[in-house]
Parts: C-alpha cells; structure tokens; sequence
C-alpha cells in the first residue's frame, strides 16, 4: 500500500537505486509464496492453487509494472542498466514458475477434474488458458529442453531490450540544423518547436529537425526542398542500421534465430505457430489470408495514387521519379488538388486541450463517465495530466494520466499502459491506473500545441485502450486478451473524430474559438479515402515482414537486409512505398507484437464493423454503448473473444464494412 491518494506510485520519491532491490524483494516473496502452494497437502482446488497463484507476485507485479511504465516514457541511463541486469533475472524466475513440475501437477489435476470444481465461465476461461500457458511454455518438456529452453529465453529477455535501447539511442542523437531559407512552407507551429530544439542544443539562429515523428513529418509534407527531405527522411529509415553502435541487424537476427529454436523446443512448427495459437487467428495461414486479402486490393490503389502523384511533378516540370521520400509532399499537393484541403487548413482548429476535452465529451455522451483532474497527486513525469475518471453515479473507476509531449527519455510513438488493473483481493475491489503517452509536437512561446488530423485519431486510439483498462471488471489479476483483439477498442474509438457532430464540439479555432466550418467537415469527409492506397500498403506490408520472419523454420539464419529486401519484393511492395517500419527499428516485434503487427489489420474488421451498429442506432446511443460495455470492455481478458463480439452485435464480425470505409470496394 502506498499512502498516496487512490494509492498512486509515489514517482517521485521512487529513485533507480530502490528498483534493484525491490524486484529482488518481489521475486523472493513469489517464491516463497509457490512453495506454499506446492506444499499444500489437500488436493488441488481452484481456490488452493488458481486463486493461490493469481494472489502471488503481487509486490513484483506492482514494482514490474511501474519500472516498464517508467522505462518506455521517462528513461535514463540508471534504468536502462536496471533494465538490462533485470531481464535475464525475471525471465529466469518466470521459467522457474512455468516448468515446476509440481505446481503444473497440481494445476493439470484441476484442469483435469475442473467437473467437480463448480467453476463460473470467468474461473473455466481463466483455467483453461492457465493450463495452456503452462504446456505452450515449456511445462511437458524433457528436464534437458528445459533446461535449454531457459538458456533461449534468457538471451531473447537481454537482446529485445538492447534492440529498443539502440532505436531510442539512435533517434536520439540525430539532429538536423537548417537555417532560416530552408525553413520555406512548414507550418508557423512547427517552426517555433524547431526554433526551440536548436536552442536547445546550443544553436541559436538555426532550426533543428529529428527523426521523432512530430519533426520530421511536417518536414518532409511541407518542405519543397527535396534534398532536404530525402535527407532526413533517409536518416528516419536507417535507424539501427547505420553500423555504428547502436546497430540492429544482427540483433534482429539473433532474436529471429532463438525464437525459432524456441518454437522448435516447444515442439512447433515456426515462432508463429506458438504465438497464434491462443489468439482467434489460431495459426499463420488465417493471418495471410487476411494479409493477402487486403494486399490484393490495396496495391492497385496504391500504384493509381503514385502515377496521380508523377502527373504533378511532370506538369510542374521536375525531371525525376517520385520516391519514398516524396511520398507526404505531393500527396499533400494531391490531397488540396483533389478535395481542396489540406492539413494546415485543419491544425487551427485541433488545439491539444480541445481535443482532449473532445475524447473526454465523447466518452461521458456514450457511458456517462467524467474526468475530474486531479493536483496534488504524484505524476510519472511533471509533464503528464492526471485526472480521476468517475462513473455516471458518481463512483470512483480509476485514474487515468495523459503525457503528451516528446523528449529524449521517452520512447517514440504513442501507447497506453496500466500501472495497476482492475481485480478482487480479499474481497476488496482495487480500481485501474492507467497511462497514455504521446509525441506530439509541444507548445513554444504564444502557439499552443496544435495537431494534425492523424494525431487527433491518435489521441482517441490511446484512449480506447485507456477505457478498455478503465472498464475491465475482472476478478483476478491474471486476464487472457487475445492479442488480435486488443485493437478493437482502441480503433473503435478512432471513428467517432470525424463525425460532424463530433467535430462540432471539439473542432474549434485556437484564435477565435470559431466551430471548425461545415465547408472543411465536408472536405474531412469527401476526403476519407485519400491516400487509402498508401495507409493500407505501407501497414500490410509491415505486418507480412513480421510474419514472414517469423514463419521461418529454425534454424532461421537471416541477414536482416537482404532479408527484408528480397521479401518485400517478392510480394510486390512498389518502389515508391516503404514499409511502416524496416527491420531495425520495427519496436513492435521485440515488445509483446512479434508475429502480432497483423493484429491491427485484424481488428480493423471488427471495429468497421462494430461502428456499424452505432451507426444504425446513433453514434451516441446509449443502449448500444451500454451493451458494449458490458459485452466487451468488462468482459475483455475473461472471456472468449469471439464470443463476446457476438454478444455484442448478434453476429460474427463481417470484412464489408473494412473494404467500404478503407476505399477497397465499389460503394
């Protein structure tokens, strides 16, 4: 217990020199807290051993997950040691749980007797996907797999850790100084941010640019410089593989390899055959054929979009070929061409608060939830917003932080994740914590922090997953969300930013608090499948690499890329299209989304599909959002997801609605 309010992480005083101890605290106590469980003379219930288990590692639990909060958002060379020193450490004292030959007995004597148990569906689901865990991680091996299944494990725990710290490594110590010419075209906004980056490096007088997302982005859409922007856009690519030390190619080969020695151990085909198993793909050819699918149908639309793009480079007379790193430049003249819009016209109007308030607005008009913020409180970083989030009745559901704004300790992108989960301990109901984070471009001097359209949607993504965290309703700590599904909540959320009448309450000039005009909400909607092509290809694409390296049969010798290249261009991936990440800064696959990018593709079909019902009834209807609540968001990680998509909307998900909203059909 914390004495601080809602029993929040006390951050700041938690210093690098408390981490170290304190997982060695939380892995002693684990242990002695298994040995009591094995040494149980009754037979084994659900109470003795399931419950039993799920109650030990509560300390190592908590101190887990506030270290890897604190890693990905608010790192420093202390942590990332810990980190290193650590992972070796806990992957051994997972395995120690997971290949125990008596405490697996004792689990497979109630999964096998679980008749007489009188269990509820939560308690059956829970079981059966314990169990399961336990045999699909090494529980019925010989003592000798075992033992070089620990060895595997052990060197993936230190490798994927040292592959992220490269990527932040290297995005962190790139810097792009350009001066007051070259600055032609960029939006006034980022300017100042640019202006504050080179001040902040010492360079007074200059601009500097990065290859974080919210840099270097409107960089390569605005500027008309093309040297400029192919130089940039080249450094963002070749992240970790540059041969220095931060380098990734072999590390990504490492990782490849021992996975598939890993699968092999398990006794299973490939790396994917492990990781599919337990997620509603079940195995690799249902994630292709999906892939496939969609490839077959984006492709062309992608190929008709670049040959748009080469008519206006020849009519303005530029002599060359349109290249990746041309891709955001005309896509943005295309885009003011072809709909007369473009994102400048739109940034006024997404101030950062109002936006916030506009995800907040949403949710109270679907469930009736508030946001309170909270002072006073400790923060993860003095950067990040607390707020505490509270039912219609006015009950207290959780704590929710939003850190909106890059920095060099903080890893690209954006994610959501908990500090603590909803569940039951001794009768008493322990509420979630949770955390979004962001890179976006941050405040300087008079301009606020202003977003584009994409990062609108991305403020609403992160905060699906934060009230899929919020609303889970689980009893025990332990929750089993199939990986393809845990994108539902998060891109359901996506579709409530451009509709009119959402747009209407948070869409409002930064200067004059002026209502977003009814002429640009109609070129947002007339606009909706622009650049569907390249969005589409540039995801699958990513998605068959991570699937195509680990489908591979050990031993699984790559060299990362020819790899990369030979495969991309075996399934055709044009020229002008990069894949959304490459092979040495793909941060996904070494962080919980290996043979898993495809998940977001997946849970594109349920969530079009989802959005459909609202559509048919309201986009706020309160019924509706109601039975999704309940059907999904509380039962999320303790039921069966295909099940519970079915109990919300009647039916299995259908692909039609992906294909019409996507552009890949006829209307």
């Amino acid at each position: 217990e914390f004495n601080t309010p809602f029993n929040i992480p006390p951050f700041e005083r938690i210093m690098a020199g408390h981490y170290m101890p304190a997982f060695e605290k939380g892995m002693a106590d684990g242990r002695k807290e298994i040995e009591q469980i094995i040494k149980n003379r009754e037979e084994p219930t659900f109470e003795n051993t399931v419950e039993a288990l799920d109650r030990s590692g509560e300390l190592l639990t908590t101190v887990s997950l506030v270290f890897y909060a604190q890693t990905g958002s608010n790192t420093n060379d202390s942590l990332q040691a810990i980190d290193l020193e650590i992972s070796p450490k806990l992957s051994a004292y997972n395995d120690e749980i997971l290949l125990n030959p008596d405490l697996f007995g004792r689990i497979k004597h109630v999964y096998d007797n679980q008749a007489k148990f009188n269990l509820d569906a939560e308690q059956r689901y829970i079981l059966e996907n314990l169990y399961k865990g336990f045999v699909r991680n090494g529980a019925n091996l010989k003592k000798e797999d075992q033992d070089s299944l620990k060895k595997v494990n052990q060197e993936l725990s230190v490798l994927t850790v040292k592959y992220s710290q490269n990527v932040l490594e290297e995005t962190n110590s790139y810097k792009f100084f350009v001066n007051k010419e070259d600055l032609e075209g960029l939006p006034e906004s980022v300017i100042s941010a640019a202006a504050e980056a080179a001040n902040s490096a010492g360079q007074e007088g200059k601009w500097a640019f990065t290859t974080q997302r919210p840099s270097i982005f409107p960089f390569i859409t605005y500027s008309p410089n093309r040297v400029l922007r192919r130089t940039i856009y080249d450094a963002y690519i070749n992240r970790g593989n540059n041969g220095n030390e931060f380098d990734n190619n072999e590390l990504l080969a490492d990782v490849v390899r021992l996975r598939a020695e890993r699968a092999r151990l398990l006794g299973y085909k490939t790396h994917s055959h492990v990781i599919l198993e337990p997620r509603m793909a079940k195995v690799p050819e249902n994630v292709f054929s999906l892939l496939n699918n969609l490839w077959e149908k984006a492709l062309p639309v992608a190929k008709n979009e670049v040959k748009e793009m080469q008519r206006i480079i020849d009519r303005e007379g530029g002599k060359f070929k349109l290249e990746p790193s041309d891709w955001w430049y005309y896509a943005e003249k295309l885009r003011k061409q072809k709909y007369d819009l473009n994102d400048n016209e739109l940034r006024p109007y997404f101030k950062l608060e109002n936006v916030r308030e506009g995800a907040f607005t949403c949710a109270n008009n679907l469930f009736g939830i508030t946001f309170v913020p909270l002072s006073g409180v400790p923060l993860p970083h003095p950067d990040a917003q607390a707020f505490e989030v509270k039912d219609a009745d006015g009950s207290h559901t959780g704590v929710l932080f939003m850190d909106f704004f890059p920095r060099e300790s903080k890893e690209q992108g954006a994610w959501c994740v908990t500090y603590r989960n909803h569940h039951i301990t001794d009768g008493k109901t322990i509420t979630p914590i949770v955390t979004t984070n962001f890179n976006f471009t941050p405040q300087s001097g008079e301009m606020p922090s202003l977003l584009s359209l994409e990062e609108v949607s991305t403020l609403f993504h992160e905060f699906g997953h934060a009230l899929d965290a919020l609303f889970n309703r689980n009893t025990y700590n332990q929750t089993y969300i199939a990986w393809d599904f845990v994108e539902l909540p998060s891109q359901l959320m996506e579709h409530w930013v451009t509709e009119p009448e959402m747009l209407n309450n948070y869409a409002k000039h930064y200067q004059t608090g002026e209502v977003i005009p009814a002429t640009l909400v109609k070129k947002i909607k007339n606009s909706s499948y622009f650049n569907q092509g390249f969005d589409n290809v540039e995801i699958l694409a990513a998605s068959m690499l991570d699937m195509a390296y680990h489908t591979l049969e050990a031993p699984a010798i790559v060299d990362a890329q020819k790899f990369e290249k030979e495969y991309l261009t075996k399934i055709g991936l044009i020229p002008e299209i990069i894949s959304r990440y490459r092979s040495t800064y793909f941060l996904h696959i070494m962080d919980g989304y290996d043979s898993g990018y495809y998940s977001y593709t997946w849970a594109a079909v349920l969530d079009n599909d989802a959005f459909e019902a609202f559509k048919e009834k309201g986009i706020f209807d309160k019924a509706t959002a109601e039975l999704y609540r309940t059907s999904i968001l509380a039962k999320n990680g303790i039921m069966d997801p295909l099940q519970m998509y079915i109990n919300f909307r009647g039916r299995e998900p259908v692909i039609e609605p992906l294909l019409r909203n996507k552009g890949l059909m006829p209307q």
